[in-house]
């Protein structure tokens, strides 16, 4: 990413917009501005292998895992505006578990891109099933949305849910419902 070619498109947005650029405020803003988008799109730039280094151990474990309420925080492919929210994700291994820290920083790799809510819930999903190989994955995506909430609809208090099941989530309605509700249960 060239954070000066970023950084000069910002100022001619500014400029554009009927900003002066060159009054104290914004003097750095248009840094800044590359800067912030340097971070929030580094999922570009991860490898799934080396964000999971290895963390994946032969393990007998056959119940379900989940990890809740990780947050998320993206930006809108369509108007590069944030959504944010709590994603759910559980799997069933199949003599592979992975180490839990893992699993939110999967969520980030995809979080930080260009992304619709659809598309980030099944990438989570694909990339455990592929690197796990488990029995099943479910993830769920609960998001606010900024480009409906300060733009176009305008409605606040909107929130998006979006899921994907993967094997024995999708085949069986009993271990769907099983994860389903164990996401809805309070906090410790």
């Amino acid at each position: 990413m060239n954070i000066d070619n970023i950084a000069q498109n910002i100022s001619n947005i500014l400029t554009e917009i009927g900003e002066n650029t060159g009054r104290q405020g914004l003097l750095k803003t248009p840094e800044r501005v590359a800067k912030a988008y340097e971070f929030l799109t580094q999922g570009y730039s991860k490898n799934i292998n080396e964000v999971v280094n290895g963390a994946i151990f032969n393990e007998k474990h056959d119940e379900m895992v989940i990890v809740k309420e990780i947050d998320f925080y993206s930006l809108c492919e369509h108007h590069i505006l944030p959504f944010y929210g709590k994603m759910h994700v559980a799997y069933i291994p199949d003599g592979k578990i992975i180490g839990l820290s893992k699993i939110p920083r999967i969520v980030d790799v995809f979080a930080r891109r260009l992304q619709v809510q659809e598309r980030l819930t099944n990438e989570v999903a694909d990339t455990l099933m592929d690197i796990l190989k488990p029995v099943g994955v479910a993830v769920v995506a609960e998001g606010l949305h900024m480009c409906m909430m300060m733009r176009g609809v305008e409605k606040q208090n909107s929130i998006t849910t979006t899921s994907a099941m993967r094997g024995v989530f999708k085949e069986d309605a009993r271990t769907r419902s099983e994860f389903l509700n164990l996401i809805s249960r309070s906090r410790i």
